[in-house]
């Protein structure tokens, strides 16, 4: 599974994309953990409106710099294998 970073005019973007990893699925309960702390994310203003969650590519448009990114980026990347704890810990609110 493919998660990055990357720097935009706007800000960073952090994407996720399965197809990298065809023999992955991301349970339901695990893809509903992340749409949440995607909504949270915006809602907070923290990402941009038009990032994009699933149900094979991620992008958090707009963060604000490469530290929030990368932990952005870990965080995704832990919970589409199934451990919800950083996600939690980088977006309060969200259910590990």
């Amino acid at each position: 599974m493919f998660v990055g970073t990357e720097r935009q005019s706007y800000g960073w973007t952090v994407k996720a994309d399965e197809l990298t990893a065809p023999e992955r699925t991301v349970d339901l309960a695990i893809y509903e953990a992340v749409r949440t702390a995607v909504i949270q994310l915006i809602r907070s203003r923290e990402i941009r409106p038009d990032s994009y969650v699933g149900p094979v590519y991620f992008a958090l448009n707009g963060v604000d710099n490469q530290y929030r990114a990368r932990e952005l980026a870990a965080a995704l990347h832990a919970a589409l294998y199934g451990d919800l704890g950083p996600l939690s810990d980088a977006v309060p609110g969200t259910s590990a």
